[in-house]
């Protein structure tokens, strides 16, 4: 552990960004983002080579996260009662074997049962994977540490479109084999986390109790509220139908339309390294509350934009909303996790509500935007977050 409760950088011999089991940790991080990130900007290619309509592809999405929605608390207790490392690293495997194996699915049928064992593996990443800070770092610490992950989450989230989008080029099934990079990582985690690891030995239930009686909190229940709107709108309106929408409206190309998501993820990242500075300033609550109200001037701005490049302008305010969210939100919990021995099953409760809003966020997209149309659909997800708002200001304190 970092410390104590307040210790901050004077504990530490070298700065977070420099740790080596933050890098790890990184890596870890950058396959969590992988598997939607990197395949969305070659839906258009899939739509073609499976037959497919707009509203099937993007069951590509939902199957991988459904997974997460029952086993990613179960990750979680794993991880508590038996380390980080061996929920970890089979995950990583899994993930990577199904993941590649998607290149070469013969049919749609077995592309989703790829799929959804791949989101097999990816529920047991994010949990304890956001766990281990927790168990490094406290105090302000934490919250810079989540920074930089976040950032570098955000990286990956920018150059993964990007990549995919190129990859597209030559073959729906090239951006598929990326997740080919989580067995290296797998191994890397296996021999090179030097992190000490929780052995919880109280029976289920008295583990369950303890982590459960949280859910009591106001606070806590207002942000995971928060993690499920924000991952329904990003998943829903731009990991999902921005690539339909650009298609529609600009006939933009695969590549293009990684550039777009891009400038999103690159501009979170930039601000996400400024959090340490930031959360010096200003509390983690009111940093939440004001990503909402940027989530909806950019949620707002996307269906009037009259040229393809302007698109970029909602995505750099999107970004910096994401920057000002993900990481409070979980230096927050952290904070309200009971100890080490439980942080990775409540710190999975959240991960559930990512899981959940990247499962519902597609098929409500698919749902409002025949009745509202695509720009009224944007229009009912602004409504929405600007509703987050209020949330964070009663319940967020």
């Amino acid at each position: 552990m970092a410390g104590e409760e307040g210790q901050g950088q004077e504990g530490r011999d070298q700065p977070v960004w420099q740790d080596h089991d933050l890098h790890v940790v990184w890596g870890i991080t950058l396959m969590s983002v992988l598997a939607i990130a990197s395949v969305t900007p070659a839906f258009p290619e899939v739509e073609q080579a499976f037959n497919l309509s707009s509203g099937q592809v993007y069951l590509l999405i939902s199957v991988f996260a459904l997974p997460g929605v029952f086993l990613t608390f179960v990750a979680g207790i794993l991880s508590d009662r038996y380390g980080r490392r061996k929920v970890v690293v089979p995950a990583l495997f899994l993930f990577g074997i199904a993941g590649a194996a998607c290149a070469f699915a013969p049919n749609f049928g077995v592309f989703l049962a790829l799929r959804f064992l791949q989101g097999i593996g990816g529920a047991g990443l994010a949990a304890p994977n956001y766990a281990i800070i927790g168990d490094l770092y406290v105090g302000r610490e934490r919250t810079t540490a989540f920074g930089y992950n976040s950032s570098i989450l955000s990286i990956s989230a920018a150059s993964f479109p990007a990549i995919g989008g190129a990859l597209a080029l030559l073959g729906w099934s090239y951006p598929f084999l990326l997740p080919l990079l989580a067995i290296p990582i797998g191994f890397l985690v296996l021999y090179s986390l030097h992190k000490a690891e929780p052995h919880n030995r109280e029976n289920l239930r008295e583990h369950l109790g303890v982590v459960l009686k949280r859910l009591k909190n106001p606070r806590d229940l207002g942000l995971f509220a928060c993690s499920l709107v924000t991952f329904v709108v990003l998943f829903g309106t731009l990991q999902g139908y921005l690539p339909t929408l650009m298609n529609q409206n600009f006939g933009a190309s695969s590549l293009l339309t990684g550039v777009v998501l891009a400038s999103l993820s690159i501009t979170a990242a930039l601000t996400s390294t400024q959090m340490g500075r930031l959360s010096s300033r200003f509390s983690e609550q009111n940093l939440i509350r004001a990503s909402f109200v940027l989530y909806a001037v950019a949620l707002c701005l996307i269906p009037l934009v009259p040229v393809v490049w302007l698109l970029f302008v909602p995505m750099l305010v999107f970004g910096v909303a994401q920057s000002l969210n993900v990481p409070n939100v979980y230096s927050l919990l952290n904070q309200d996790a009971p100890d080490e021995e439980h942080r990775g099953a409540f710190i999975s409760l959240n991960s559930t509500t990512l899981r959940l809003g990247q499962l519902i966020g597609p098929l409500l997209m698919a749902a409002a935007q025949p009745l509202l149309g695509i720009g009224g659909a944007y229009f009912a997800a602004a409504a929405l977050v600007g509703g987050m708002f209020f949330v964070a200001f009663f319940f967020i304190r």
